[in-house]
């Protein structure tokens, strides 16, 4: 059996059951596959354990139902599968940092723990556009010149940013031959992994590798990435689908993995494996600080 049907049955059987009682074995023979071979596949392409996804998606679940309708707290609490409105609030919290109540006074559908529902087009994005165990890495300071501009995750305007840089790059000096393009985050400057979402405004650079700062126009911004410990996940194709990466970065990794986020500011790295922003082999390796 083709073990990409297999998780999207298995995918399917968990959403048609997301409000019921569910087993791993039930979900397993509802794909057809044993338990420890649908368990070691899941885990393989998709990032996490069978439990962890049922887990994330009734909290996902239960997060859009205190934001967009007037259900008690104890009643979503028990359609996400819960005892009690305690243990709930103690899961919710891990995920969140807030409770289910101040989630819903605060009013933000916030860009952590929105674990969306793995369609097909996700599942093979997943599968064979994001490598999902990263490489962990300790790497020197690099210095980076650019351009400064401004987006959000609704209206992504970072396309326009990086044309603009790519017209004028030959005029920052000191840079490297060949050297690495960086697109670097700056959105934990005023705010969290806890309080963006889709309207938050926020910072970019679009920049290229230098070796000093000397002489730099000052449409140019100087940028300087610490050296230190990161995660590094592996984006293939289209940017146009790098969202759904980071989605499963602050949506399945971040959620499971033991390590530590430092914070300092996540970034790209374009390299010579970069071959357009439409380009279906194209690679981008994205950068996720660590303690």
């Amino acid at each position: 059996m083709d073990y990409r049907r297999a998780l999207e049955q298995a995918v399917s059987y968990i959403e048609e059951h997301l409000d019921e009682p569910l087993t791993v074995e039930a979900v397993a023979q509802a794909a057809g596959y044993s338990y420890y071979h649908l368990t070691r596949q899941f885990a393989a392409v998709l990032g996490e354990s069978v439990g962890s996804y049922i887990k994330k998606r009734r909290l996902a679940e239960a997060a859009k139902k205190l934001l967009y309708t007037k259900s008690k707290v104890i009643t979503i609490a028990l359609a996400a599968g819960f005892d009690s409105a305690e243990a709930f609030s103690r899961a919710f919290k891990l995920v969140y940092q807030v409770s289910p109540r101040d989630y819903r006074k605060n009013q933000l559908d916030i860009f952590i723990g929105a674990k969306a529902l793995l369609d097909h087009g996700l599942l093979d994005h997943l599968a064979a556009n994001v490598t999902v165990h990263p490489e962990i890495l300790e790497i020197p300071e690099i210095k980076v010149a650019g351009l400064r501009g401004e987006t959000t995750l609704k209206d992504n305007r970072l396309r326009e940013l990086w044309d603009q840089a790519n017209r004028l790059y030959r005029q920052i000096p000191n840079r490297l031959v060949d050297g690495r393009g960086f697109g670097i985050c700056e959105a934990c400057h005023e705010n969290t992994l806890y309080t963006m979402h889709d309207t938050v405004l926020f910072t970019e650079v679009a920049g290229v590798e230098v070796t000093s700062f000397a002489d730099l126009p000052p449409e140019f911004v100087p940028k300087v990435i610490p050296g230190g410990r990161y995660a590094v996940f592996t984006h293939r194709g289209s940017l146009q689908m790098l969202p759904k990466t980071f989605e499963y970065i602050w949506g399945t990794w971040f959620l499971t993995t033991d390590e530590k986020l430092a914070w300092r500011e996540d970034f790209e790295v374009y390299d010579r494996r970069f071959l357009g922003y439409d380009h279906p082999e194209s690679e981008v390796d994205l950068y996720i600080p660590l303690e």
